[in-house]
């Protein structure tokens, strides 16, 4: 399957099997019944951006010296790993056990190609402004959702999402330089991410989080495993550690992402990743002294109240 045409065939995929869910097997028994339990889909949501947003800071610095591959290759292979550690002892081989095989390679080369895009991205141009241009995946996530998973989404949900990507958009102040080949990998990104989370939304009626992470991981591991012969630098016992923590904490951000997709609508957990642009704000003045703009304080401020705004819509509304 071509990069190209990935998401388009992914969502494709998903909407039917969204509309024909198969029955579980017999060991499974009957179908899960989920609980829309929306805050703590929040709060799993606003763990996992953290945890994202420590590992692009990494990422960006690993591949300032290693190959992309090598660099995303190490970091699946360790959160495949770490996952199989806490997962398997307690779920045994079975939590493979799936009728959904198709739709779990779909979401693995989807996902595969969007973060590979990027780490590209984060090569040419600056962590802040990538991680930007990555928070327009919720717009691409809702309208998915509308499509492929039937979701209501209400005035106030639209004008939550709407409000986070203006912020966004006065954080960086697109102009003509904005668009350059890192911005189109981060825009495509951004596309691929959107169709993924809607993709992990209609699975997960028939799937667990356990069975979607270890499946993640394993296909991660072997997509970028491909690129292992394009370029190997061995990296110092340092770096090795630094690429092991950035899988581990990649993998817990994944688990906890998806679970927070298994608890609570898309349209109402995904503005909280808006709060990775907060988080790598304050990692750039911590770690890199770049002091945050009057443009960027007053849009990560935006940000963050159009999240706060819908969290207490959602809590009301229960």
């Amino acid at each position: 399957m071509q990069q190209s045409n990935g998401a388009a065939e992914a969502g494709a995929a998903l909407k039917t099997t969204s509309e024909h869910p198969p029955r579980p097997s017999p060991r499974t028994g009957e179908r899960r019944e989920r609980s829309e339990r929306i805050p703590l889909g929040i709060a799993y949501m606003l763990v996992a951006t953290i945890l994202f947003a420590g590992s692009s800071a990494l990422s960006k610095w690993l591949v300032a010296t290693y190959p992309i591959g090598e660099m995303l290759f190490v970091r699946a292979a360790a959160a495949l790993v770490g996952s199989s550690l806490v997962i398997l002892p307690a779920t045994g081989l079975g939590v493979f056990r799936t009728k959904r095989l198709r739709d779990h390679m779909l979401r693995g080369i989807s996902q595969s190609c969007a973060q590979t895009f990027l780490v590209i991205a984060f090569s040419l141009m600056p962590l802040a402004s990538a991680v930007a241009i990555n928070f327009s995946a919720p717009l691409f996530a809702t309208v998915a959702a509308i499509v492929f998973l039937k979701e209501t989404v209400g005035p106030v949900r639209w004008g939550a999402l709407i409000a986070g990507f203006l912020g966004v958009l006065l954080v960086t102040s697109p102009g003509v330089d904005t668009f350059q080949a890192g911005s189109l990998f981060a825009l495509a990104n951004a596309i691929l991410f959107g169709t993924v989370t809607v993709g992990v939304r209609g699975m997960t009626a028939t799937e667990s989080a356990e069975t979607l992470t270890m499946y993640q991981m394993v296909f991660l591991t072997a997509f970028f495993t491909a690129a292992l012969p394009f370029g190997w630098v061995t990296p110092t016992l340092q770096d090795w550690g630094a690429m092991v923590v950035n899988g581990l904490g990649n993998a817990l951000g994944q688990y906890l992402w998806t679970r927070a997709l298994h608890l609570a609508p898309t349209s109402a957990v995904v503005p909280f990743n808006y709060f990775s642009l907060v988080w790598a704000i304050i990692m750039g003045f911590l770690v890199w002294g770049d002091l945050p703009s009057a443009a960027l304080l007053a849009g990560s401020a935006i940000v963050v109240g159009s999240g706060m705004f819908l969290l207490w819509h959602e809590a009301r509304g229960r």
